[in-house]
């Protein structure tokens, strides 16, 4: 908010802004009980021509309007006098201000003046009113309700509806890898089809059409052959095969061996070296493979003893089951510590929510911003003159009213000096201010807390429900406290955020001090850091 907001109560304190009334203000007590009708009328003399619109009210301040009567007209010559009443009560005993009213006299708006009334508590004989035994202690609402029941639900059917997905497309995955085939060469023969009607080459993507054509080659020759190709390196790919061609006795020609090699160190190449052969190149390739694979087929005997198929089983094979077996207990190490974690924090959190609540998790996992001033490093220091002195979460820092003070004040103040920290904008927002005046000033605080108000409104505050009482510090020295809600609307973001405001007022020879507190309705942090900043207030005596 813009530092007008405080240089205008000064200014109002001083009643240099008094006017003619065009709209007077009246009730007919300012004291009640609770639950009794206040009556405030609203008059007007206006002529003949003119149009005159009262508003529709459902709250006038902290007062609730109970009754909105008719409007009464009285001809008087040229003019009619036009009288409004409202009929309105209060159910919480203490001391209201009506604040001002706008009423619209062609289109022009006129306020009304604000009244201070008192609601008093109806007094209760205990000698002849009949007593009650105290009631058992109730359950507390821990403040969620039971829709914690239902994303705890939700999340279930989530986790559930997850494992279920993963679960079929894992299967369906196992499915497609596991496809039966009548023989290796068959599965071989349909993949190079499937991997020619892809047309990966031809797309430029070559790097995985020969990642796709090795596969196909190695994963023949270990099925077929029962040696470890696809873990093997092209040396060792070829040097198995050789060894095994000799113990099955397979009639295999050296051509057939160094085209298959060839092929697999240019697949080597063009993954690893970023090779790019020609486009005949990769033709010839696929060729060579399709014919070794044929070739080795071929060469195979139809009938292999079993002493000499265990034999063939090499120290690689070995190697590579055990591989396999110590990767799927390791993975299975790591899903079941992952799953455990995730369980324990699950449960922690359910816990945490079901007994302390969803705003106790939230604001202790993820942070709260008054939450870290509340309890981070507080400062106790003076400012202004007379000096206040004040125990606050973080340093005020001063800030410059010279720039924005109109000439009208600099003929009335003699010296004022204003602190803060945030703004409106932010969680929580504190205000010192001290103003001396030069010459002598009778101060009204309620007029004065008032004209702050009324600032307040113009600044974009609606809705606001006014409460005021008697404040003394620790040193005796009394003043008055405002305090209750407003929306603050903003324009930019087109939304309006409800706030909690304390302001405290004291007057000293000729000065005024003055902490004014802003922050979030319902936010239990920010409260408890108004209770301790209003706790630690001291006053010092005004000086010359």
């Amino acid at each position: 908010m813009k530092l007008k907001f405080y240089i205008f109560l000064f200014l109002l304190s001083s009643a240099v802004f008094a006017q003619k009334k065009q709209v007077e203000t009246s009730i007919d007590t300012t004291k009640n009980k609770i639950g009794a009708e206040f009556k405030l009328t609203l008059k007007t003399v206006v002529s003949s021509k003119s149009k005159v619109v009262f508003p529709k009210l459902k709250n006038i301040g902290a007062l609730e309007v109970i009754q909105s009567y008719p409007i009464d007209t009285v001809k008087k010559n040229d003019h009619y006098e036009l009288i409004k009443k409202y009929g309105l009560t209060q159910f919480d005993s203490g001391k209201y201000t009506i604040p001002s009213i706008k009423i619209l006299i062609d289109k022009k708006p006129y306020l009304t003046d604000s009244i201070r009334v008192e609601v008093a508590s109806v007094k209760v004989d205990t000698l002849q009113q009949k007593m009650y035994d105290i009631k058992d202690i109730s359950t507390v609402d821990n403040g969620i309700g039971d829709w914690w029941k239902y994303l705890l639900g939700f999340l279930l059917i989530l986790a559930i509806g997850a494992f279920v997905y993963w679960f079929i497309k894992k299967r369906q995955q196992k499915k497609i890898e596991e496809e039966i085939y009548k023989t290796p060469i068959e599965k071989a023969t349909s993949l190079l089809n499937v991997l020619e009607k892809k047309e990966l080459w031809q797309k430029g993507e070559i790097k995985e059409y020969y990642s796709e054509l090795t596969d196909i080659a190695r994963n023949y020759i270990e099925e077929a052959i029962h040696i470890p190709a696809m873990e093997s390196t092209t040396s060792e790919l070829i040097q198995g095969l050789k060894t095994a061609s000799t113990k099955k006795k397979m009639s295999l020609t050296p051509e057939t061996v160094e085209n298959l090699e060839r092929v697999l160190r240019q697949a080597d190449l063009v993954k690893f070296a970023k090779s790019k052969p020609l486009e005949f190149e990769i033709t010839e390739d696929r060729n060579k493979i399709q014919k070794a694979i044929l070739t080795l087929d071929n060469a195979i005997p139809t009938e292999v003893p079993a002493e000499e198929e265990d034999l063939l089983l090499n120290e690689a094979q070995k190697q590579k089951q055990i591989k396999l077996q110590l990767k799927k207990k390791r993975n299975k190490r790591i899903t079941i510590a992952i799953a455990t974690v995730v369980f324990l924090l699950t449960a922690t959190t359910t816990y945490f929510i079901v007994t302390k609540g969803f705003n106790y998790v939230k604001d202790n996992i993820i942070g709260h911003p008054t939450k870290e001033l509340l309890e981070g490093e507080w400062v106790k220091s003076e400012y202004g003159n007379p000096g206040v002195l004040v125990e606050t979460p973080r340093v005020l820092k001063r800030l410059d009213t010279q720039k924005v003070l109109p000439k009208e004040a600099m003929a009335l103040i003699k010296e004022m000096q204003l602190f803060g920290y945030g703004s409106l904008l932010d969680n929580f927002y504190i205000t010192v201010s001290t103003a001396k005046f030069k010459n002598p000033t009778e101060i009204d605080l309620s007029k004065a807390l008032e004209g702050n108000l009324k600032v307040i409104e113009a600044q974009g505050a609606k809705d606001m429900i006014v409460k005021q009482e008697d404040f003394e510090t620790k040193e005796g020295i009394t003043g008055i406290k405002g305090y209750g809600t407003f929306n603050l609307i903003n324009g930019s973001l087109k939304s309006s955020t409800k706030l909690y405001y304390e302001v405290l007022m004291f007057k000293q020879d000729g000065g005024i001090q003055q902490i004014a507190i802003f922050h979030e309705e319902g936010d239990t942090y920010a409260n408890d850091i108004s209770d301790r900043i209003l706790n630690s207030v001291e006053l010092k005596k005004a000086s010359n």
